[in-house]
């Protein structure tokens, strides 16, 4: 079946690859966003996807809206059965909506977690599961029909790395199947998402990464798994730095009791890097000073002195 795949993040790399690997649905065609300015030199970066494309040998085209109409003839000239629309990060808009079949592959159990950040809202929530829904692309924010859902387990101990790495897998092979499901000739059913049932992933946000003592050491230990490689936690200093939290757990009840008697925030006790909470004490595992490297909190400790130190 020809395809057209429209996608972006490395996740969204991930599903391409498998999707290439079918042979029956290899795409004929790659949309992805415009190279951008990265890190500190700024210098124009590809997304991920166009990279990958690049290496299997798939055309790549990386227009500044895929709306514009060049962008559509170009989509249109691939003779698509099916455009496929992973982590694109772009609004898709009429007309291009009604010109040809688009199917999302959206990392969440839709209509749970709508939007940008779906595996990180899902693991900050601290919920039990998520999965991969493939639905009808419509003009609503991930709000249309879906076809084919899958569930996948959230461990304890998932990170976003971890978990994001088995739901690409999920999707990829969710995504090929319902596509030999269509070649085949079956007709795809399509289901109406619950709008009451909707929640929204918004795009992870400065704030979000701030590590509030105020807030209880579950949900911040939540949240640093959350943001594990990929973007990272911070924890503010008693001095008003800003330093990396890219590895927490929490610490057992007695002692946390007896901490959070303390002054809340970060202070350092028997060579290990705690935050007081409320409640709850998160012991900081590995951390990254502002433009260091990531290191264990005993090797910070030895080049940083704490309040509460001993």
């Amino acid at each position: 079946m020809r395809t057209v795949f429209l996608g972006t993040s490395d996740f969204a790399a991930a599903v391409l690859d498998q999707l290439a690997a079918s042979a029956r649905h290899r795409p004929v065609l790659v949309v992805t966003r415009p190279d951008r300015p990265s890190g500190r030199g700024r210098r124009l970066s590809s997304p991920p996807v166009a990279g990958r494309a690049r290496e299997l040998q798939i055309p790549v085209s990386q227009p500044a809206s895929v709306n514009d109409e060049q962008a559509r003839e170009r989509i249109a000239g691939a003779e698509p059965a099916v455009v496929v629309v992973c982590a694109f990060g772009a609004l898709i808009k009429e007309p291009l909506l009604s010109e040809h079949e688009l199917l999302n592959v959206h990392p969440s159990l839709l209509p749970r977690w709508r939007g940008a950040a779906p595996i990180e809202r899902a693991l900050m929530a601290r919920d039990t599961a998520t999965g991969v829904s493939l639905m009808r692309v419509t003009k609503g924010l991930d709000s249309g029909p879906l076809t084919a859902v899958a569930r996948e387990a959230i461990e304890q101990t998932d990170t976003y790395g971890t978990l994001s790495s088995r739901l690409q897998v999920l999707g990829g092979k969710l995504l090929v199947r319902t596509l030999d499901r269509r070649q085949e000739g079956q007709p795809l059913p399509f289901i109406e998402q619950l709008e009451e049932e909707a929640t929204y992933a918004e795009k992870i946000s400065a704030d979000d990464r701030v590590l509030d003592p105020e807030r209880p050491a579950p949900e911040l230990e939540a949240c640093v798994r959350a943001l594990s490689p990929h973007v990272g936690a911070r924890v503010t200093l008693p001095d008003g730095a800003m330093l990396g939290v890219k590895h927490a757990r929490l610490s057992d009840g007695a002692e946390a009791d007896g901490a959070t008697a303390d002054a809340k925030g970060v202070l350092a006790r028997d060579g290990r890097l705690l935050l007081a909470c409320t409640p709850g004490l998160l012991e900081l595992l590995v951390v990254q000073p502002p433009g260091g490297r990531a290191m264990d909190a005993a090797s910070y400790l030895r080049g940083h002195g704490l309040p509460g130190r001993r």
